[in-house]
């Protein structure tokens, strides 16, 4: 994704020092969330964006789309779980 953005690893100099990066990039080292949201902001793109591509199959265009799917679907029901027991704790007056 660094690549594809043409970033070198001195462009994360103020993120990340070249040792870490690339254990990052190779999968050796997990980051912080956020190392994520510094990442991102290097890179121009929202953190949401690097962490869905981290999960996909080389940004295959049917994988994110499955992905992000399956993120919306669980999204709108913790949404509605919350309106649910906003509505039950609600005082009647």
């Amino acid at each position: 994704m660094r690549l594809e953005r043409g970033l070198s690893q001195e462009d994360f100099y103020e993120v990340s020092g070249r040792t870490h990066l690339s254990r990052l990039e190779n999968q050796g080292a997990s980051p912080s969330l956020k190392k994520v949201v510094q990442l991102a902001q290097t890179m121009g793109v929202h953190p949401l964006t690097l962490l869905t591509l981290s999960f996909c199959n080389k940004g295959n265009a049917a994988e994110v789309d499955k992905v992000l799917s399956a993120v919306g679907e669980e999204i709108a029901s913790f949404s509605n779980l919350r309106l649910g027991t906003r509505e039950k704790h609600r005082r009647v007056t």
